[in-house]
């Protein structure tokens, strides 16, 4: 028996009620066990805001759940808020530092050498593109990079905002 005439949709990584309930504030992640990743990023962020002191910490509590502690966090200085150096999270210091990495992405560091790569999608995006852009990112053959998903993916670039979305009291965290 064939199923022609049946459109092929590609599997999504996640239930299809997870990427419904994606909010600001949520990470997606992509966790691979081998010791060579091959995709370009390992996982997706959609904070609710710039402010690197309120949305930093729950990313770092979720991901240390998973990885194990986070030593330190690379962020692009003019899409945050004043970064600070450090940050206490769950009593672990966590090193922040400012790269030249791009609004579109974050590096995450477990360890001394263990780096981990994760999407930006900016603050402002509406759910179904943030949706969208970020099951792309998560998908584990990926070889986009995180700013040609955010071209392609969003209905126009976002701007960095100083402020924090029109949804954060209603949206779900991590």
């Amino acid at each position: 028996m064939t199923d022609t005439g049946i459109p092929h949709t590609p599997p999504r990584l996640l239930p299809d009620e997870i990427h419904r309930a994606v909010g600001p504030g949520t990470a997606l992640l992509r966790l691979e066990t081998t010791g060579s990743r091959q995709s370009l990023l390992d996982g997706a962020w959609w904070p609710r805001s710039r402010d690197v002191e309120r949305e930093l910490p729950p990313l770092i509590t979720a991901l240390t759940e998973h990885l194990g502690p986070i030593t330190r966090v690379g962020l692009d200085a003019s899409a945050w808020n004043a970064i600070p150096t450090r940050l206490v999270v769950d009593d672990q210091v966590v090193h922040l530092d400012s790269f030249p990495v791009g609004d579109d992405t974050v590096l995450i560091t477990r360890g001394d050498n263990d780096h981990f790569s994760l999407m930006v999608v900016p603050p402002a995006t509406t759910p179904e593109a943030a949706r969208t852009a970020m099951a792309r990112a998560v998908h584990a053959d990926n070889v986009t990079r995180a700013a040609e998903i955010l071209l392609t993916e969003l209905p126009h670039a976002a701007a960095p905002s100083g402020g924090t979305s029109p949804d954060d009291d209603e949206a779900p965290g991590l």
